[in-house]
This record gives structure tokens, C-alpha cells and sequence, in this order.
């Protein structure tokens, strides 16, 4: 997201299912991959196949968002930042952790909706693992359909755990997905550290060749998170690499634990304000978020 999220920083049709099969939920709640495979702080289920080809490695942890229509997502994985203030970008959203902006569908999904308000106001929400789950390393990925829209700013992302203490960019920042309405039929993948944030950061961008919305379908968007490297991917398709080497005399701030942010934003100094164009209410659709450890 390009941001400093201090402001509120706080603890508080039909879905094609490929290819794990069967629904199910594994352990999270440790850090790095060794520690997923321990005993757990937060139990969500079992009995889920370790290995799987499609991703090349050990599925470590998963939410597939079961649960009744209208239900809150997972509060053993999921919390909240609220507020508005802009989050650093001039954002024009209030987060809320209301059904009303947050909620499963009954279908295996969660959604996050952006709502114009009678008033003129905007809401929205931005979930977040902090405090519950934390990766360092694997392959990080989640099948989401996005909202579509000029002043729409959809994220799929991760923050260094050690926010709290180190502030940002010190913590580091991974964006593995971000799109703004302007562009449809692009996505943005960055990564954000000491020197390296904000305008600065190391951006990976994939356009889609037949020029289609993303908007229009479900698409898959990862990382593959390595000792000194991160690599893009969508649709499982590798897109970019970045390495340290490429952050030169930099700080390379990576290789510690990283918690999971899901937002959509509206407005800001990159997607601009909705406009006369700018239909709501608008969804971000999560399918599922897998986090694997690459052999």
C-alpha cells in the first residue's frame, strides 16, 4: 500500500475450486515454516493433503473462508485496523470492522466492500493477521477477485511484525498485490524498505496481454518469499525477481516474520477520488489465502 499505516495502527455467482480438493482449514498462529508444523497457538482444523504439485511445496496454512453468510471472518486469524485519517495517503475511507464491510458470503469466500455512505462518506475495511499469524519465507498466495472503479484501491500485502518497534519503512513492506481503478487491466507488486519507499520502492507491474479487467475474474497473486530474493507471480506465473543486490547499499529488510494485510482503499495520492464514473458499493472477493513452504 505505500503507506505509513500509523494512523489506527492497533491490535484490535459460483466459485470454481481447484486444487486442494476438498474444504479445509490448517494450523495457524507460529512463525516461519518450521513453526507451522508445531504445536499451534491458534487450532482451526486438520486432515488437509501436505503436499500439493500445483504449488511445488507444503501447504502450511490456509483460510478458505467457510461460514454462514453474514459472518465474521475467522477472529482467531483476522483483526482489524480502524479509523480514517488518510493512512498516509491521503485516503478518503474509514476502516470499520462492521458486517456491513466485512463478512463471509456463505460460498467460501470472504468480502471486503467499499460503501458510499448517505452522508458522502466512504467506508471500508482492512484486515490484517498481526498478533495472530506471521510467514518468513514460502510462497504466499490468495485467489481474489478485485473491485473495479476510478478512486478504487484494492491490496493484498505484508508488513514486517516488528512494526511496532522498528516504525515503517524500517519494518518493510510487501505489496504482492495492488491495482488501481485507472488501470484494470494492471497489477502492481512492490517492495518498501529504508531508502527504497514510497515512490522509490521496487515495483513490479503485469499487464494483462488481451488488455481484459482483472476486475472481471478470480486471479491467483503471490509471492515467492526466499532468503534474499522475492519473486511476483499471477496465475502462477512468475513475473519479476527482486534480490538484495538490488536494493544496493540499502537495508535488505526481508528476512525476519511478515504479517498478511487485505484492505480496499478509496482515493489517495495514487488512485486519485472516485469520480461521476465510480459505482458502490464495490467488493474485493477472497477465495482462499495459502501461505507454502517451497522445497
Amino acid at each position: 500500500m505505500t503507506n505509513d499505516p500509523t494512523p489506527a495502527h492497533d491490535d484490535a455467482p459460483s466459485v470454481h475450486r481447484d486444487d486442494l480438493g476438498r474444504r479445509r482449514f490448517l494450523t495457524l498462529g507460529l512463525t516461519g515454516a518450521a513453526a507451522a508444523t508445531a504445536a499451534a497457538g491458534t487450532v482451526l482444523g486438520a486432515g488437509a493433503p501436505a503436499e500439493a504439485a500445483t504449488s511445488g511445496g507444503t501447504l502450511l496454512a490456509a483460510d478458505e473462508f467457510d461460514g454462514a453468510a453474514g459472518s465474521a471472518p475467522n477472529p482467531g486469524i483476522w483483526r482489524f485496523d480502524t479509523g480514517a485519517g488518510g493512512w498516509g495517503n491521503a485516503e478518503l475511507q474509514t476502516y470499520t470492522d462492521s458486517r456491513r464491510n466485512s463478512a463471509l458470503d456463505g460460498a467460501g469466500n470472504l468480502v471486503v466492500t467499499a460503501r458510499r455512505e448517505a452522508d458522502g462518506s466512504y467506508t471500508s475495511a482492512r484486515l490484517k493477521t498481526e498478533g495472530t499469524f506471521t510467514a518468513q519465507y514460502g510462497r504466499i498466495e490468495a485467489r481474489i477477485r478485485i473491485p473495479r472503479g476510478q478512486g478504487l484501491w484494492p491490496a493484498f500485502w505484508m508488513l514486517g511484525a516488528d512494526i511496532g518497534q522498528v516504525g515503517w519503512p524500517a519494518c518493510g513492506e510487501i505489496d504482492v498485490m495492488e491495482n488501481v481503478g485507472y488501470e484494470p487491466a494492471v497489477v502492481h507488486g512492490t517492495v518498501h524498505g529504508p531508502g527504497y519507499s514510497g515512490a522509490q520502492g521496487l515495483t513490479a507491474s503485469y499487464t494483462q496481454p488481451n488488455g481484459a479487467a482483472f476486475a472481471d475474474d478470480f486471479h491467483v497473486y503471490g509471492v515467492d518469499w526466499r532468503p534474499g530474493s522475492v519473486t511476483w507471480t499471477v496465475d502462477g506465473v512468475a513475473r519479476r525477481t527482486v534480490t538484495r543486490a538490488d536494493v544496493g547499499s540499502a537495508p535488505w529488510v526481508f528476512d525476519k516474520p511478515f504479517f498478511v494485510v487485505l484492505n480496499v482503499a478509496v482515493g489517495g495520492t495514487w488512485p486519485g477520488s472516485p469520480d461521476a464514473t465510480t459505482r458502490f458499493p464495490q467488493q474485493m472477493t477472497v477465495d482462499w489465502v495459502r501461505v507454502w513452504q517451497q522445497s
